[in-house]
């Protein structure tokens, strides 16, 4: 069974993301998305809410499994038996970040792969600060989510907590 790990903060899960979910399919029998956690790092949701909304979002997909965790991705994929991570790109900016970041992850566990999916052509400027920022103004962010986080966010309740902090 290949195992693959999809990790980011996802905050929140965008389109792009179930993109990539649904293509590393694809290649992977199984995907662990590992909702990153970073007690120094602002987040708009909470790691349990991230968590909820993915599981939501991917309920039509076999195969995915999501969790959350803190430390080195190196080691949490090795701790899971996945042989591969998977990183989406938008752009040569993404490139440049990510390979560094694959060389660092073969030095800690020289049998984890990094395997890239391009974003597909109508996902390709979507990033979740674009959309954060678009409910941070009151914009429609349906166009970037899954619906179920789209209704989350957009209810005005979420959306005066939010802007509260």
């Amino acid at each position: 069974m290949k195992i693959a790990v999809y990790p980011g903060t996802f905050d929140p899960f965008t389109l792009g993301h179930l993109d990539i979910v649904e293509r590393a399919l694809n290649v992977f029998d199984e995907l662990v998305i590992t909702v990153a956690v970073h007690a120094e790092k602002p987040t708009l949701l909470n790691a349990d809410i991230r968590i909820d909304l993915i599981k939501q979002s991917t309920k039509h997909l076999d195969g995915v499994r999501v969790v959350s965790f803190k430390g080195l991705i190196a080691e949490h994929a090795q701790q899971l038996g996945a042989c591969a991570l998977v990183r989406g790109l938008r752009s040569s900016q993404d490139l440049d970040y990510e390979s560094q970041m694959a060389h660092t992850n073969r030095v800690m566990n020289p049998a984890l792969d990094t395997v890239f999916f391009h974003t597909s052509a109508t996902h390709a400027f979507t990033s979740s600060s674009l959309v954060r920022e678009i409910l941070h103004w009151n914009g429609d962010i349906r166009p970037f989510v899954p619906k179920v986080i789209a209704e989350v966010l957009m209810d005005s309740d979420f959306l005066d907590k939010v802007k509260s902090r």
